[in-house]
């Protein structure tokens, strides 16, 4: 979602950017120092930051995993007068990154490096970089003094379904804490992004019957029966994607379907018992996963009476992995218009990936998304960030102040 330049003022962003001018640049080499790919903990970069901000008077708060492995930080400055929860504004961000595993990296992945005008690292894009600049300009919040509370929230496990900030809303407004509104710092280009599609993930599990592959006729194919769903799945996304229940206002304008993990069989010479695959569908407000899911429900009882024919065991299973609702805040409120002043934009956008958003926005935060870079280099090897994009979250910091700030 690569938005138009003359969409953003040109008085945000100084030319040309050196690493040197940005206040935030060591703070995100530090973040992305810290290896906090979803499946390993995230505690040292949650205890580094916990401290560095009660440095500066921040209350703080943790919410943990059932295993104590991962935490949420919620961390409060307060406002000069002391109040720590009415009006205040939460800048958000997932402390987790996706795996570089069997991915050709030309630099070191967890070490921020400078390539002509780009950081590499992975977290540089999604999403390390917005909390890094939010952090590094805490010293000037507070030393211009808050005129309401300005809060941050540090999530796990957001790549991995929103898990870790479910708990951490959950504590939010157990204590009583009513923000304004929330920020969250995704990747848009640094454009103002109002909404989002909803994403559910499922397994299959596809139990067929082994035999040698000389008697095919005596097995149950269990990676073929897979296949026939998958095929099935794939047909559904060309429906959709010629279709005409379409919003032009999203970088892809209609529901997505997509199949991204197989695994099954043993040997060549033997008939598959197990196969497995994991898909997904990232849907418009129009579009309804659950009718998706029992077409392919029904789909799928359909070709078990001539498996359990050949084997009563074999069976078609599925799992549901997670939840992610989609996200619109069309309307007005109090966080999209300093959103939009301190953006230097005019527009608002819609994306296909998802986001916390929706799940701040349902718990009464009204909520945006606004972040440096673009998701297309998010996930990838060699991730970067340009040091323009960069700028312009300082520059975004900067006028958030005037809106938080007493002076």
């Amino acid at each position: 979602m690569n938005a138009p330049e003359h969409a953003i003022r040109s008085d945000t962003v100084p030319a040309p950017v050196r690493a040197g001018d940005l206040v935030g640049y060591e703070m995100i080499r530090r973040l992305v120092a810290f290896p906090t790919v979803s499946r390993d903990s995230n505690l040292e970069l949650i205890e580094w930051v916990r401290r560095y901000l009660e440095g500066f008077g921040a209350l703080t708060t943790l919410t943990f995993d059932d295993e104590r492995r991962k935490a949420n930080l919620f961390a409060t400055l307060p406002a000069r007068d002391g109040n720590t929860t009415d009006r205040g504004i939460v800048l958000s961000g997932h402390t987790d990154v996706v795996p570089v595993d069997g991915q050709p990296w030309d630099t070191d992945p967890f070490e921020a490096t400078l390539v002509g005008d780009r950081l590499h690292g992975r977290g540089v894009t999604d999403m390390k970089s917005f909390s890094a600049i939010g952090l590094a300009f805490v010293p000037e919040f507070v030393r211009r003094g808050l005129a309401r509370p300005l809060h941050f929230a540090l999530s796990y496990d957001e790549e991995i379904g929103c898990i870790g900030v479910r708990r951490l809303i959950a504590d939010v407004n157990a204590r009583g804490v009513t923000p304004a509104g929330c920020i969250i710092g995704e990747p848009t280009g640094m454009q103002l992004v109002v909404a989002n599609k909803g994403r559910r993930t499922w397994r299959c599990r596809v139990r067929g019957h082994e035999a040698h592959s000389a008697l095919t006729p005596r097995g149950v194919n269990a990676v073929q029966v897979a296949c026939d769903l998958v095929t099935w799945i794939g047909e559904r996304a060309r429906e959709l994607r010629d279709g005409h229940r379409q919003d032009p206002s999203y970088d892809v304008p209609f529901t997505t379907l997509h199949v991204g993990l197989i695994r099954g069989g043993t040997a060549l010479n033997i008939v598959p018992r197990d196969c497995m695959f994991e898909f997904e569908i990232r849907h418009l407000p129009m579009d309804d996963p659950d009718a998706f899911f029992a077409r392919l429900r029904a789909y799928a009882d359909s070709l078990v009476p001539a498996m359990q024919a050949v084997d009563p065991a074999t069976y078609i299973e599925f799992d549901a992995l997670s939840e992610m609702p989609g996200f619109d805040n069309a309307g007005r409120s109090a966080v999209l218009d300093i959103a939009h002043d301190c953006s230097g934009s005019d527009t608002q956008h819609k994306v296909s990936y998802g986001t916390e958003a929706a799940l701040f926005h349902g718990a009464s935060m009204p909520a945006v998304i606004c972040g440096p870079g673009h998701i297309e280099q998010a996930h990838q090897p060699n991730e970067w960030v340009r040091l323009e994009q960069l700028a312009r979250c300082e520059a975004f910091m900067r006028r958030l102040a005037q809106h938080v700030c007493v002076g």
